[in-house]
């Protein structure tokens, strides 16, 4: 059976699987014996020492290629068989080394996350937190993993035009960071040549004045439009959202939608799924009326308080097995109901899992 983990016991063999099992590999210098310094090389011909030498070349040239290949090809993803990863905060004398924040998001496939629509929102708050704190922390490859998720992000909303204010958000982030970086250059460490994060941020300038001209094509279909539903279910949709903005948004498109949007009832809901209620009385704003100003209350918790996230799909931790998953992609969990061992990950907890 061969040994698959990093343990300082590892015997150090290598295996290679047959028709009839796992044997150990022989390497060529394994059949020399303990007097291979003795060997007199001169009982090679000619052609032998010619061809060990042709063979050398050839392979020291195709790793070339391969080293070459993942370097160079910044626009490739960094695939990996497994789409989980073990979160190792320290050395043991069974596992060595640590895991970091750039390793665990080149594991985690979030170029294929991004295409998913549970999943889009909280990919782009995890790059904008990372944009605001943690991308000199990323390891070179990781930083070109960063930058082609982020490519792919506005290429399809500029292709949908679907949630363009929020990665307006995130360029504009992104842009400051790199701005300062740029700036005191010298002073903050910078994986890679400084040429590269002036073309990144020209880059981003390049994408944000995209999105500004992003012109959103009017609806010609004939066919039922929000418009034409019964007003009970335009006002069941406004109460499932869970950002402002875009209930006011979506209330300069019809006459009736304004109507709906300024509900104080929908603004109430919308107090009491982001803020507790001891801070209402801390903040409590009254109309002309004697009623609670619901909407105007909102806007002022959002100064002083952290409204709630809420996404459609979060990766999961599992706390038995420390290891760091989406939930369809699965993980070998050893424990009897692995079920009551997963936590959800927010995009700030998944940062915090790699402070040390």
């Amino acid at each position: 059976m061969p040994f698959l983990g990093q343990d300082w016991r590892s015997p150090g063999w290598s295996w290679i699987k047959t028709e009839d099992g796992w044997k150990r590999f022989e390497y060529f210098g394994h059949n020399l014996g303990d007097n291979i310094n003795e060997l007199d090389l001169n009982v090679l011909d000619n052609d032998n020492k010619e061809n060990v030498f042709v063979e050398d070349v050839c392979e020291v040239a195709a790793k070339k290629r391969i080293k070459d290949f993942f370097n160079n090809n910044t626009k490739s993803q960094f695939l990996f068989q497994e789409k989980w990863i073990y979160v190792q905060k320290e050395s043991t004398r069974e596992r060595h080394g640590y895991c970091t924040l750039g390793e665990a998001f080149n594991r985690l496939d979030f170029s294929s996350a991004i295409q998913d629509v549970r999943r889009f929102n909280y990919v782009v708050k995890l790059l904008q937190l990372i944009a605001k704190s943690q991308l000199t922390s990323l390891s070179g490859a990781a930083q070109k993993n960063y930058f082609n998720v982020l490519e792919k992000i506005v290429r399809k909303v500029l292709d949908d035009h679907q949630n363009p204010r929020l990665i307006k958000a995130l360029l504009q982030d992104l842009s400051s960071t790199l701005c300062i970086l740029i700036r005191e250059v010298g002073r903050s460490v910078l994986v890679g040549n400084i040429n590269i994060w002036a073309c990144r941020l020209e880059t981003i300038l390049n994408w944000q004045q995209q999105l500004n001209n992003l012109q959103i094509p009017k609806n010609v279909s004939k066919g039922m439009t929000l418009s034409d539903l019964p007003l009970h279910m335009q006002n069941n949709i406004l109460y499932k959202f869970t950002d402002a903005c875009d209930i006011i948004n979506l209330g300069q498109a019809t006459p009736t939608l304004l109507m709906l949007s300024e509900d104080r009832l929908l603004w109430k809901k919308l107090c009491q799924f982001h803020f507790a209620e001891k801070q209402f009385c801390r903040h409590l704003i009254l109309s002309e009326k004697g009623h609670v100003d619901w909407k105007l209350m909102f806007f002022t918790l959002q100064k002083f308080y952290p409204q709630k996230e809420h996404y459609g799909d979060t990766l999961q931790f599992c706390k038995h097995c420390s290891i760091l998953f989406w939930k369809d992609s699965g993980h070998p969990c050893t424990a009897n109901d692995p079920d009551s061992c997963l936590t959800p990950v927010s995009p700030q907890h998944f940062i915090d899992l790699f402070k040390f």
